[in-house]
């Protein structure tokens, strides 16, 4: 297995990368800046210069790779084309790709209440909005997937159990990003998490379940 991180340098994406390189997987991260990658990523890890709104660095990137994990996301600010440009139109250039690679597993992070038009988010240039049609592309697209949605994202971790639930069925709620990102890769040796979407926050004084068990309990009916 050689994993393709995209959004490698953001707070998630980080995470991500480092809990692939825990485990001796092959890690190869596509950025906008080398020199901050490599500062930033542990060493070993491959870094490729590239963006998503140019589907050619996207082919040089995933040659060779077999899944994708796409933690890249637009943030809020006053470039209101951010996430049409970032969360629609990147994420269906990566599908595309993807499709084209016979890509075997590929997980989007997304986040929480996407289904939410009204939500205060959303005056962010409807950063959900196009974040569920950037899940949409990638559901209807026959590539294998996990889309993870994920509470408010918190950059210190805790002892708190994973919750999981199926599509548009949690609202509110937090998450540390590390749990996010073995959410992720979890996603890629569990079979129960394919072509599914999972949404999770963490909650204090509840069981901890293995990632097999949090993943089998989402309906697929739930999330066709």
């Amino acid at each position: 297995m050689k994993v393709l991180v995209i959004g490698a340098t953001g707070e998630t994406g980080k995470r991500v990368v480092n809990t692939l390189t825990d485990r001796q997987i092959a890690v190869r991260a596509l950025v906008r800046n080398y020199d901050s990658a490599k500062a930033m990523l542990p060493p070993g890890t491959e870094i490729m210069v590239g963006d998503l709104l140019e589907p050619e660095t996207i082919k040089a990137a995933i040659a060779g790779c077999t899944v994708v994990i796409n933690a890249a996301g637009a943030r809020p600010s006053v470039d209101l084309t951010g996430p049409f440009k970032v969360d629609y139109l990147g994420t269906r250039n990566l599908v595309d790709v993807a499709k084209a690679h016979g890509i075997e597993h590929l997980v989007l992070v997304s986040s929480l209440c996407v289904s939410n038009l009204f939500h205060p988010l959303n005056l962010f240039g409807l950063i959900l909005v196009w974040k569920q049609w950037g899940e949409n592309y990638l559901r209807q697209s026959g590539v294998p997937y996990t889309i993870v949605r994920p509470g408010g994202l918190k950059n210190e971790d805790n002892d708190n159990a994973i919750v999981m639930a199926g599509a548009d069925t949690l609202f509110d709620g937090s998450i540390p990003r590390q749990k996010v990102a073995e959410v992720c890769v979890e996603s890629l040796f569990s079979p129960s998490a394919k072509n599914k979407i999972v949404e999770i926050v963490s909650k204090p004084d509840i069981p901890v379940q293995s990632f097999e068990e949090l993943f089998a309990m989402i309906s697929w009916l739930k999330n066709c």
